[in-house]
C-alpha cells in the first residue's frame, strides 16, 4: 500500500510508470493478475450481497469505512483473477485517502495504462461499476 501522504494522483502517476514497463499486453494483464494477488483477504463479514458490485460479470465485493484520521479505507475482492487485479489497482490508488478526492477523482489512469481499450465489454462494466461503488462511498461519507 502507497504511504498515506501520496495524493490519489501521485499514485496514479506509480500505476502508468509500472504499466509502462510491459512492451506487451501478456505483461500487463500477467502484472495485473499479481497486483490481485497482493489483495488482503476480504473479511467474510463484506462477502454479502450488501458489498457485492452489481454488473460485474464475476462475483466483486466493495467495501468502505470511515478511518478516524477522515479518510476512506477500502475493502476488494472477486473470485476472478484480472478482476482481483483491476480492485487491488483501484484500492492501491484510492484507499487511505479524503473521501471528497475519491468522489472527484477521475482516474484517468485506467485509460493511460490502457485497461479500458483493452478489457472485454463485460469486464469493463465490471470495472466502471467498482469505480461508481467507491465513489459513491465516498459521495456519502463526504456528506457526513
Amino acid at each position: 500500500m502507497a504511504a498515506a501522504t501520496s495524493t490519489i494522483e501521485e499514485r496514479a502517476a506509480e500505476v502508468v510508470e509500472e504499466f509502462e514497463l510491459f512492451d506487451d499486453w501478456m505483461g500487463r494483464y500477467e502484472h495485473l493478475i499479481e497486483q490481485g494477488k497482493g489483495l488482503p483477504a476480504l473479511p467474510d463479514d463484506y462477502r454479502t450481497e450488501a458489498y457485492q458490485v452489481r454488473g460485474c460479470q464475476s462475483q466483486v465485493w466493495v467495501a468502505a469505512e470511515p478511518t478516524d484520521s477522515g479518510t476512506i479505507r477500502f475493502l476488494a475482492d472477486s473470485d476472478a483473477l484480472i478482476t482481483r487485479g483491476l480492485a487491488a489497482l483501484l484500492v492501491r490508488v484510492l484507499d487511505d485517502q479524503p473521501p471528497e478526492a475519491v468522489a472527484s477523482s477521475n482516474l484517468a489512469f485506467l485509460d493511460q495504462i490502457g485497461m479500458n481499450e483493452h478489457l472485454s465489454p463485460t469486464r469493463k462494466n465490471g470495472l466502471d461499476a467498482m469505480v461508481r461503488r467507491m465513489k459513491l462511498y465516498a459521495e456519502s461519507l463526504a456528506a457526513v
